[in-house]
């Protein structure tokens, strides 16, 4: 029924009051008259006259076709599954597949850290409502020297190919679960206990991880470890005590084997050092020899040099130098010969030997 412009108040023309007359009030016009008439120029429009179904078959289809737009965000990955086959793998931005029920989509996140833990399981205690963990018997391991170790540790992975960890495997956390346990089983058993409970953690992870990653590319798990965490490695607590004195010994032993060394070296150092001192006394030693037998020679050289140009002189002068050398300490009483031949000449040895003793105090 039209709606009627009403003088009394009543609810107001929603199309507007229409074109005034001269008369007064506005007329509304007859809105289904204007629906036929609408109706019938699209009719005549479109071939057939069965426009009306066209239109409608057309519009669905499109609202069918805009139905496949999806948008992948930039944390997220999609995979495209056409009758419930894997088809295509899409990354970020907007996307298009063929609408239910030809095509369907599933994204999910891929950039969400996840874990796993081997050998420890987390509960909640019911009084306190804190979080604790049980060890579990898988986190037992031999190792290279037959050994027993208690190896937790925990994996975080990510989604690296969505499609893959999807449709690949069944159950792709358990497949990490079950290589991670594997991998770390392999490693210890390559290794000493010592070294696994102590200095060379870092290195077991990185080698651990290396392997983990490895394993899961060639099962096509589309799975990226980020990295292995040792949560704990010691002896079993069956043992722990045994272990730790078997520790203690090792430690004093390599104490008592540094001490021993550092005194070695010292006393070798000190053996090298007197050694070096007596070689270089020597050596100082022949050298100044070698160089006063040297200096002699010259000098005796020259001195048959002198002697051989002026013998009488060179051997009075000689002679002289010698007496000099040996009565220059000496008391001396000189006789002239000339003195007399048939007088004793008198020598005071008294008072010559008392002088010498006074000399001497």
């Amino acid at each position: 029924m039209p709606w009627q412009n009403n003088g009394d108040g009543g609810k107001p023309n929603p199309w507007g009051n229409g074109p005034r007359r001269s008369g007064g009030g506005g007329e509304p016009p007859n809105i289904d008259e204007y629906i036929r008439k609408s109706q019938d120029r699209l009719r005549q429009a479109l071939p057939g006259g069965k426009g009306g179904v066209f239109v409608i078959l057309l519009v669905i289809v499109a609202l069918w076709l805009l139905a496949g737009l999806y948008r992948v965000e930039p944390n997220e990955q999609a995979v495209v599954l056409r009758f419930g086959q894997w088809t295509e793998s899409t990354g970020p931005g907007l996307h298009w597949h063929l609408p239910y029920p030809v095509e369907t989509v599933e994204v999910r996140g891929v950039t969400d850290e996840k874990q796993v833990s081997i050998g420890s399981r987390q509960q909640e205690t019911r009084r306190s409502g804190r979080q604790s963990f049980a060890r579990l018997d898988e986190s037992l391991m031999l190792t290279q020297d037959e050994n027993i170790v208690d190896v937790r540790f925990n994996v975080v992975w990510r989604i690296k190919d969505l499609g893959n960890y999807l449709f690949k495997l069944e159950d792709p956390e358990g497949t990490i679960k079950s290589v991670s346990e594997s991998a770390m089983r392999e490693m210890v058993g390559k290794n000493k206990i010592t070294p696994i409970i102590t200095t060379e953690r870092g290195l077991l992870e990185q080698d651990v991880k290396t392997l983990i990653q490895t394993t899961l590319d060639a099962y096509e798990t589309g799975v990226d470890v980020l990295r292995v965490q040792i949560i704990e490695s010691e002896a079993p607590e069956e043992v722990k005590d045994a272990f730790l004195d078997v520790q203690r010994a090792e430690a004093d032993q390599q104490r008592f084997k540094n001490e021993a060394d550092a005194y070695s070296n010292q006393v070798v150092r000190e053996a090298e050092g007197r050694s070096e001192r007596m070689v270089q006394v020597a050596e100082a030693y022949r050298a100044q020899t070698v160089a006063r037998a040297q200096g002699e020679a010259a000098r005796f050289l020259s001195v048959y040099d002198e002697y051989v140009l002026a013998k009488d002189v060179t051997r009075k002068r000689m002679y002289l130098e010698t007496m000099e050398q040996i009565l220059s300490g000496m008391d001396k009483i000189v006789v002239d010969g000339k003195a007399g031949s048939g007088v004793v000449p008198y020598l005071p040895l008294e008072q010559l030997k008392a002088k010498s003793s006074s000399e001497g105090k």
